[in-house]
């Protein structure tokens, strides 16, 4: 380990080492009893730990063409997580392998993991130097650090004798992995050759209603996270950028944030400087000051990226304002200007206060606009303060107060969600412990709530809050699943605390919450409950939300704890704090654990070890994966142990190379829901993600829905999960698929599921078709008799790569006991079929 033994450490390690191993009892004749083993990662630290092997010594051969078997999950993904000189061992009394290498470039940190053999590896722990002699070293190692030339290249590492045995388990698995990661990433382009001379397919699809079973009625919903602009400048309504003057050059990688960012003065003589004596709120230290020498400055806002108008339609206008000692003050005049700078509505507000004064008018659209900037005009010289300038359009979302926009947060309540995750995603963990997302800095007053720095790069004024969020959900008749950080900041973290400068606090997840403040960060997950939940008189949280307007209970079932982290032990000892806390106050709402950011790994085995050892009745799993993977994992969930803990499928969508968002994507996700149906009694939610992007700030692709100013842009991908969410059911009825073709990529990709909606009894079929051949199908619906079917066909079809295909809705005919019908190529159908009532 030569960045150790540079850094002057003495290491037996942790572990004493076999040497050497025996032959394997089972072993053919003509292979070797043992075999030389070499363990190295690439020296730029850009690999993961690889093998060799050599029968005698100097001919070395690569394993699996240098596979990386464990890769370190250090700091944050992109720049970080390296392995450089890792030292592997196998111990004596367990048979554990062990590696230890170093994570970082200044050799500062180093990191360990075991194995029992070789493939599937436990969570990694980190630790310094200094450390290093907390560790009960037992013998030198066993081991011997070379060089050995490998496919034309000198390769630094170790070796040591092993089972010849080990070196074809490692190649086997290897080459399972790669077999698999080829059928992942098939894709529809190949099907002219995959599925050449393919001819029309018949099927008989058999549906036995009498083998119903219960599902999840929460199935579908929305997940929203602060990702790609999708709050301020989007979904919230506020059409003033940075209007309390706290954009600050920290808040992320745009160039010229400061806090008169978006404002200038124009007309006149008038300066513009930014103050923070005798604030409005300490969360709210900077204002503007206008001083105003020749009457004509006007201080005026540029908007996001303009401020749209609409013609005929009223707008909100708020600021808080004072006057100088000096000054006299008096009317300004408040003005929206076109894009060439002509005013295209108008009012008034009279500053005389030298205390802050909350002011109000109501501006009227003359025009329509699709840049307009707003315009602060005093009518007299002198010095004017303001604060917190506001515009809100009246028209928002249910007519609500600091509302949504209501075209964009239609667009979300048309997928009828049943459920809505917030505040993320990353963002609820944040940057690392100092910018984790406290609720508590997000309601309240306007004047009084906490910016926050996003951890994807920009500003969070946190108008939209949880207030908001869980208003939100009911006015779209939506369950609330507020999700908060586990006591660990993001696993992309990238930032130091306020506790810790060291490299293991500044990197990665590894410098979670303090024990002794984790007392206090319980209470306020709690304090959420509370105040969700609360008396409005009786509990101290409660009268907060009855403060803001809505005394009832918001009737919080779900809270979410921790987003796709490491399972690390800092991880699962602030977990199971946080856990049982809930579980003891509060034993009716259903705490849903995580197990990673895949569907498979380390993370996954631990968080579910975990999950099941403390009983967390629901875990939260995340996959963003290839179209071919959804059609190749149809059987992912078949196979869970229905006695453990329930899943919420909290993060996927299907992506291609350049990140589309194409027909192909969301025909896989069809598909793959119809799965998800079927196994719907042990995933009781999913939900697509991201689901908001900004053009022209998207970070992420692909998203749900697309926006700018103007318009409202869905997604091929968002109309699956309309298709969905518009035909949801709680129970399930198997169903058989026979074709007249027996390839298995051929079967795989027809699917269908059936369910009954409660509400109004209808039975609804799914159908999907990823093939690039008419299914003439007929559909035997047994066990029901239809009396006066009804029915109605909803098709998304097209070639994979159209990217604004959307659905039709036609009425349909089906007969008494089932139908015929013919699945387009590359479609996916809904058919729901009533009962006409008598009249």
């Amino acid at each position: 380990m030569k960045t150790l033994l540079k850094l002057g450490i003495t290491v037996g390690l942790l572990l004493a080492a076999v040497f050497p191993i025996q032959a394997g009892i089972n072993k053919v004749a003509n292979e070797p009893d043992s075999v030389y083993l070499f363990s190295y990662a690439r020296v730029d630290g850009q690999s993961g730990l690889r093998f060799a092997w050599s029968p005698d010594g100097r001919r070395w051969l690569s394993v699996a063409d240098g596979y990386d078997y464990v890769k370190c999950d250090f700091g944050p993904w992109g720049s970080e997580k390296k392995m450089f000189f890792p030292h592997l061992m196998q111990n004596t009394s367990d048979g554990l392998w062990h590696c230890i290498w170093t994570a970082t470039r200044s050799g500062k940190v180093l990191a360990h993991a075991d194995s029992p053999d070789l493939l599937k590896w436990g969570a990694q722990s980190y630790f310094t130097e200094e450390e290093l002699s907390k560790y009960e070293l037992k013998s030198a190692y066993p081991t011997e650090e070379t060089s050995v030339l490998l496919d034309g290249q000198q390769e630094s590492g170790w070796i040591q004798r092993v089972s010849y045995k080990t070196i074809e388990q490692l190649i086997r698995y290897a080459d399972h992995k790669k077999y698999r990661q080829r059928l992942y990433d098939e894709r529809t382009e190949e099907d002219p050759i995959r599925f050449a001379g393919l001819k029309p397919l018949k099927a008989t699809i058999q549906v036995d209603v009498s083998q119903g079973k219960s599902i999840s009625d929460h199935l579908i919903g929305i997940f929203f996270e602060d990702i790609n602009y999708a709050a301020d400048g989007g979904l919230y309504a506020e059409l003033v950028q940075n209007r309390d003057f706290e954009y600050s050059s920290k808040d992320g990688s745009r160039q010229g944030w400061d806090s008169n960012y978006a404002w200038s003065v124009k007309g006149g003589q008038g300066t513009l400087t930014i103050a923070t004596e005798r604030p409005i709120h300490e969360n709210n230290p900077h204002y503007a000051v206008l001083d105003v020498r020749q009457v004509g400055a006007a201080l005026q806002n540029d908007g996001y990226d303009g401020i749209t108008l609409k013609k005929g339609e009223k707008y909100d206008f708020a600021c808080f304002a004072r006057i100088a000692s000096e000054s006299k003050g008096g009317k300004v005049i408040i003005s929206l200007l076109d894009q060439e700078g002509n005013e295209v509505a108008k009012a008034s507000v009279k500053v005389s206060s030298k205390d802050w004064k909350q002011l109000k008018a109501v501006l009227t659209a003359q025009e329509d606009v699709q840049a307009a900037k707003l315009s602060l005009q005093p009518a007299g010289t002198g010095t004017y303060h303001f604060d917190l300038v506001s515009l809100f359009p009246q028209n928002t979302f249910k007519g609500r107060k600091n509302g949504l926009r209501a075209d964009l947060a239609q667009a979300l309540a048309d997928l009828h969600p049943r459920f809505v995750r917030f505040p993320g995603g990353c963002v609820a963990h944040g940057d690392g412990v100092d910018n984790i997302y406290d609720w508590k800095g997000s309601i309240g007053p306007l004047e009084a709530r906490k910016p926050l720095r996003n951890l994807w790069g920009y500003h969070q004024t946190r108008g939209l809050g949880y207030f908001e969020y869980f208003q939100f959900c009911e006015d779209i008749g939506a369950e609330p699943v507020p999700v908060l950080a586990a006591g660990v900041p993001c696993q992309n973290s990238g930032t130091c605390s306020h506790h810790s400068k060291d490299e293991i606090g500044c990197k990665g997840q590894q410098g979670g919450i303090p024990m002794e403040e984790m007392p206090a960060y319980i209470q306020d997950v709690l304090d959420l409950i509370e105040y969700a939940n609360g008396d409005a008189r009786k509990t101290e949280w409660g009268r907060k939300r009855a403060e803001a307007g809505h005394p009832k209970s918001f009737n919080l079932k779900y809270i979410g704890i921790g987003n796709e982290d490491l399972i690390t032990e800092v991880f699962e000892e602030r977990f199971t704090m946080i856990y049982k806390a809930v579980r003891e106050k509060y034993p009716e709402v259903t705490v849903i654990g995580t197990v990673g950011p895949f569907y498979e790994g380390t993370d996954y085995d631990e968080g579910w070890k975990l999950a099941t050892r403390l009983d967390v009745p629901m875990v939260d799993e995340h996959y963003y994966v290839a179209p071919g993977w959804f059609i190749h994992n149809q059987d992912y969930y078949d196979r869970y142990d229905r006695n453990k803990s329930k899943v919420y499928l909290g993060e996927y969508a299907a992506h291609l190379p350049g990140r589309p968002s194409n027909l192909e994507t969301a025909l896989a996700e069809a598909l793959y829901l119809t799965a998800v149906e079927r196994n719907a009694d042990v995933v009781a939610m999913t939900s697509y993600a991201p689901l908001l992007a900004k053009e022209g700030y998207t970070q992420w692709r692909p998203d749900l829905i697309y926006f700018n100013n103007k318009e409202v842009k869905p997604t091929v991908d968002y109309y699956t999960q309309q298709m969905y969410g518009q035909n949801a059911g709680n129970e399930y009825f198997a169903s058989t698929i026979t074709l007249d073709n027996g390839l298995d990529a051929v079967k795989k990709r027809v699917g269908v599921s059936v369910v009954k909606d409660p509400m109004t009894g209808d039975y609804i079929v799914k159908l999907v078709n990823m093939l690039p051949v008419e299914v003439s199908s007929k559909i035997e619906l047994e066990g029901v008799t239809l009396v006066n079917p009804t029915a109605q066909k909803i098709v998304l079809a097209g070639n994979p790569k159209d990217e604004d295909v959307t659905p039709i809705t036609e009425d349909f005919e089906v007969q008494e006991h089932g139908f015929d019908y013919t699945l387009p190529s590359y479609s996916f159908t809904v058919i729901r079929i009533g009962q006409k009532m008598d009249k």
